[in-house]
């Protein structure tokens, strides 16, 4: 019998060889959330990882699930959406495995998701981008530009891997793309669930080991790429 679980929040971290910070990034996660009202549990998506990260983040009494490859961090999200839909969780969230997102920015969004009927929240990382790199800046704003020239879905930091989720978008929400462009992706499938997306302002945590993370603006162009095949299989295809 599958035991639902309404009154918790499912916190996802996709993670792809991330054995040495996920153990902090599971306590910070701990420590904050114990302090507040909210009942949650982790689900690590340990996409392939060629390290230890699945033994480490065990170590911690999260949840594991193991993709046998790496297949993206697309396919590693919906991984955990479905866990999410499974044991009917009514809200999920989604953070990045390298320690990048503050626990207490994802209680307060989780709160602003509950109180504004809000199915898809983004953190917006470039409302306060102080620490963002230029480069990395540009990139985000680039790929958000596509995604509404593209999709006609508006959001300012559109590649942002901080989400927090209804229980309509957890069961609604499905994509093709397995790499990074599923971001995007994501946002489009929203609208045309005629899902309630919206943003609120983030700080990200950068440290040197989590700016070698994540997407570059090479690989920008090649989720540009991506978007504009999506689009036009779907209209022509």
């Amino acid at each position: 019998m599958v035991i639902k679980n309404t009154n918790k929040i499912c916190i996802i971290i996709p993670a792809y060889n991330e054995a040495k910070v996920i153990k902090d990034v599971i306590l910070s996660l701990k420590k904050v959330f114990r302090r507040s009202s909210i009942k949650y549990t982790i689900v690590v998506i340990n996409d392939g990882s060629t390290d230890n990260t699945s033994s480490v983040a065990k170590s911690t009494g999260a949840i594991v699930i193991n993709h046998l490859l790496n297949m993206g961090p697309g396919r590693a999200t919906a991984t955990g959406l479905y866990y999410a839909k499974k044991y009917g969780y009514s809200t999920a969230a989604t953070i990045d495995g390298d320690g990048q997102h503050s626990p207490r920015d994802l209680i307060k969004g989780i709160k602003i998701l509950q109180k504004e009927k809000i199915d898809l929240l983004i953190g917006n990382r470039l409302k306060k981008a102080n620490d963002m790199s230029l480069n990395k800046r540009f990139g985000n704003l680039i790929l958000s530009y596509f995604t509404y020239l593209v999709f006609g879905v508006k959001i300012t930091d559109s590649q942002s891997g901080l989400r927090i989720y209804s229980k309509k978008a957890i069961d609604n929400l499905k994509w093709h793309s397995s790499g990074y462009e599923f971001c995007s992706e994501m946002l489009w499938r929203a609208k045309q669930e005629n899902l309630m997306i919206s943003d609120y302002p983030i700080k990200a945590i950068y440290t040197s080991y989590s700016k070698q993370k994540g997407q570059n603006n090479w690989n920008a162009i090649n989720i540009i790429k991506s978007i504009i095949k999506h689009r036009l299989v779907e209209i022509f295809g």
